[in-house]
């Protein structure tokens, strides 16, 4: 569901003398176009002249002035240049807007090593590319023909970014006559200026010491309330865009992306890059990569859910059991349950069929096999965006020390080696005590939510008497789905309210290891999120699919919890139709709840920070800067929210699959309005995050690994252990009319029903009823010679079960690491581009430096060389 819109150009080819023409007109159009939009959103200084690149925001009551003088005085010296000015709305929020002239823009620059654009990319074809240009112009042709595609955007629309199509390098002052600039004011991205003004605020000085440094020791001491860039004027315009244009960037995104009615759109993911930066470019590509992933998947699983639809009726075992009026059933529970026919569960029959059915192991394999081909091509798709945004050759600057990891260990220090100056060392004895100490808190978590998972189950089991002798007939006759709906309502609360004290409790633990730097603050963090709401949302899930009906003994012989309680059975259908209510109404509720807390919360917030206003005011009297700081800031744990609810929703779609096939569905209708809702959220109800650079979606993706890796077994688990299709398999091979001979049109699982019950004498209940009832289980009848012991049926089905793990396990864990194999991280013809690259961009850089001192030479009289002297 993604589009880069420079994605489809052939780099492979290319010539380093073929200059383009140059378009000045229409580029000092664009730049004209770029100022005035500034000018008309109030994003300039008073002189009209400086345009703003960073806010700064604080309480004029706030006594930390001398901090702030400090800090604003340093900044001068360094090469910004600051004007204050008072809210409009609060005359005590005072902002301070900074601005980066060009000079101090070109030494930061080159400092930080940012490459930009000094030439661009041309092409040329030889003899094979004629040829295939004679193709592409007659399938261009067809192309024409057809209608066009719906999803693609109107890429006229959007600006061209012409340092996507460029070579380029580390800038360089002394070699600045080698870049293309057109323009001072454009030439350096909104994106870029903000990123060097960044790194000037977290690198510049409020006190003397080594560590008395960066604008987030500001904000935590409260010397300042809030730093960050300004959107780029308004989202809104009452001009429509198709006649006037887009006003900004902003504009634009708005109307081309976080619209709802662009939900079938591509995402213009070059142009949310240039505007949020690439790390939450990244994050889009990503997760439109998923959602247009998740379309086969869906498609395949729908296929599943139809196909067991359209057989339902013809199915031997639903047939058997929708006709049995002569069995009954032995009661469920003690006290209030009565014998029950065993035609009375024809409904659940025909639903438990619809997800276990002949299409069930087909579609587990596939599942594993598409969560490996997902992760594989979203490498070689990561490498073609990197390639794209000009991240090849990027790496992360070293970062600072968190303020609590430098006051903590201020006293031991140690020389960093890769900046050579002494830094505050954690001592490898305290950190591994830590360690301990965090991971004994995950397993005290870990056994809490365990703890919760018991009293759902012991709430199931109190409740379960109950709704057997409830006064409504509907809830008397159907006790058990009313005992697991009500279950999984609980179950629901529960996590949610856990969830809220995971945060607080991940936090703990996480500031309790001192984290050298932000990073690892936010990788550690994150990793104690997953497996707490992990661990959360799949206990239950866990305990039904394994647990459920397993130990529960047999009639006149029943376990019992704490001997009080008689341990719940499986429906006479089976346990799956309680797993796929368990996951249905988990998935379904959490992706709501997800939703407004995402898109509600901010927009009430926002709605109270605009209501708090003076009525006097009019927001068109409102500078940007002000209505920026009346939106609410981005999360403090930057994206980690939005991937943990991705990477757990990926869970769901593939762990428990098997039993639940619509799963990829709903993740993708979730994911559809995931898209708009996140985008709508980015450009509308948040300040502008800076825009930070990645290459990668950082420690989430060992995550997908793993997770990929445990849905291998557990698929094979719910199909071997929770499902019915090994007994069914068993008794079509061994025990059933198939077993000694075949004959054409025989039904081979006819008789199944009746053979996977046992029989129970009623008089031995004590309850004055005579005759047999039957039960789910493979054990002698109490006539036999061992009553009420397992048979040899039950043997061969526990060995065909561990012996279909072992198979399916091994089976699937070959098949993905062959594509593993076959899939290469970076594709063969973006690895010889990137390497053709290299090579010219050091020939054209020294055709450059010998053109310039050609003319060096010329201007001073001297005699030209055409070769350096």
């Amino acid at each position: 569901m993604d589009e880069s819109e420079h994605a489809n150009y052939d780099r492979s080819r290319l010539i380093k003398d073929f200059v383009p023409k140059d378009n000045s007109e229409s580029k000092t159009r664009l730049s004209k176009n770029d100022m005035n939009y500034i000018a008309s959103s109030g994003l300039l200084f008073k002189d009209g002249k400086k345009r703003i690149d960073y806010i700064l925001v604080y309480r004029k009551s706030n006594i930390q002035y001398d901090k702030r003088n400090t800090f604003e005085k340093n900044l001068r010296a360094e090469g910004l240049m600051l004007e204050k000015e008072p809210a409009v709305a609060n005359p005590d929020i005072m902002f301070i807007k900074i601005h980066i002239p060009w000079d101090t823009l070109c030494k930061y620059a080159e400092r930080l090593s940012i490459r930009m654009p000094f030439r661009k990319k041309s092409y040329y074809t030889d003899r094979r590319s004629k040829s295939m240009g004679r193709v592409q112009s007659y399938f261009r042709r067809i192309k024409k023909w057809m209608s066009q595609n719906p999803m693609v955007l109107d890429k006229s629309a959007f600006p061209d970014l012409e340092d996507s199509d460029c070579y380029t390098g580390p800038f360089s002052r002394a070699r600045i006559h080698h870049f293309i600039i057109n323009n001072k004011d454009t030439f350096f991205s909104n994106a870029t200026r903000s990123r060097i003004v960044y790194h000037m605020l977290q690198h510049t000085k409020y006190e003397n010491g080594i560590s008395k440094v960066g604008i987030c020791k500001l904000i935590n001491n409260g010397s300042y309330i809030a730093a960050f860039p300004p959107h780029e004027g308004a989202y809104k315009s009452s001009q429509p865009i198709k006649t006037h244009g887009p006003q900004n960037n902003r504009h634009l995104l708005y109307e081309r992306w976080a619209r709802w009615g662009m939900w079938y759109k591509h995402q213009p993911l070059d142009l949310i890059r240039l505007y949020f930066g690439e790390k939450i470019g990244l994050y889009f590509a990503w997760l439109g990569w998923y959602t247009g992933m998740l379309i086969p998947a869906a498609l395949v699983g729908l296929c599943v859910f139809f196909y067991g639809i359209l057989t339902m009726n013809a199915s031997q075992v639903s047939q058997e059991i929708c006709k049995a009026t002569e069995v009954f059933m032995c009661p469920l529970c003690d006290k209030n349950c009565s014998l029950q026919r065993l035609n009375e569960s024809c409904i659940y029959a025909k639903v438990t069929y619809l997800f276990d059915n002949g299409g069930t192991v087909f579609f587990a394999i596939f599942m594993a096999i598409w969560a490996t081909v997902f992760l594989e091509f979203w490498k070689r798709r990561r490498s073609t965006l990197t390639y794209t945004w000009d991240l090849i050759e990027w790496e992360e600057e070293e970062e600072t020390l968190r303020p609590q990891f430098e006051a903590k260990y201020y006293k031991m220090e140690r020389v960093n080696p890769i900046s050579g100056k002494p830094e505050p060392h954690q001592p490898s004895s305290d950190k591994v005590t830590r360690l301990l100490v965090s991971i004994s808190g995950i397993f005290f978590m870990i056994s809490l939510v365990i703890t919760a998972v018991f009293a759902v189950v012991v709430y199931r089991l109190v409740v379960m008497e109950q709704f057997a002798s409830f006064k409504w007939n509907f809830i008397k006759q159907h006790w058990q789905f009313a005992t697991s709906a009500a279950a999984v309502c609980i179950n629901f609360v529960i996590i949610m309210a856990l969830n809220l004290a995971y945060e607080k409790i991940a936090y703990l633990l996480t500031n309790l290891e001192y984290p050298r730097t932000e990073s690892e603050w936010e990788n550690s963090f994150a990793l104690k999120m997953f497996l707490f709401q992990f661990v959360n949302l799949n206990s239950s899930i866990f305990y039904i699919a394994f647990f459920l009906g397993r130990f529960v003994g047999h009639p006149g012989n029943y376990n019992k919890l704490f001997n009080r309680w008689r341990l719940e059975e499986c429906h006479p259908s089976g346990c799956l139709i309680d797993l796929c209510l368990q996951m249905g109404v988990i998935m379904f509720l959490k992706q709501i709840w997800n939703n407004f807390m995402e898109l509600g919360y901010p927009l009430i917030q926002n709605w109270w920070s605009r209501h708090k206003i003076k009525r006097g005011i009019q927001d068109a009297s409102i500078p940007q800067w002000e209505n920026d700081w009346n939106l609410q800031p981005m999360n403090i744990h930057g994206l980690m929210d939005e991937y943990l609810e991705m990477v757990l929703q990926f869970g769901f779609t593939t762990i428990f699959v098997a039993a639940f096939p619509l799963a990829p569905l709903l993740a993708l209708l979730n994911n559809i309005i995931e898209i708009r809702l996140d985008a709508y959220k980015f450009v509308t109800q948040w300040r502008r995050p800076l825009p930070a650079r990645a290459t990668d979606i950082g420690i989430w993706y060992g995550i997908l690994e793993g997770i990929g890796i445990l849905a291998v077994i557990t698929n094979a688990f719910v199909i071997a252990i929770t499902s019915d299709y090994i007994p069914r398999f068993v008794y079509e091979y061994k025990y059933g009319p198939c077993a000694s001979h075949f004959e054409y049109g025989e039904n081979c699982l006819k008789g199944y029903v009746n053979n996977s019950l046992s029989f129970f004498d009623l008089s031995e209940l004590g309850m004055g009823k005579s005759g047999y009832c039957r039960y789910r289980d493979y054990r002698g009848p109490p006539w036999s010679s061992k009553p009420y012991e397992f048979t040899l049926q039950y043997w061969h089905i526990l060995a065909a079960r561990l012996a279909f793990i072992i198979v399916f396990e091994h089976l699937v864990f070959g098949i993905k690491s062959f594509i593993a194999y076959l899939i290469p991280d970076v594709p063969k013809n973006l690895y010889d581009r990137i390497r053709r690259e290299k090579y010219l961009v050091q020939e054209m850089m020294y055709e450059a430096e010998l053109e310039h001192l050609q003319q060096q030479r010329r201007k001073s009289g001297h005699p030209v060389h055409h070769e350096w002297p």
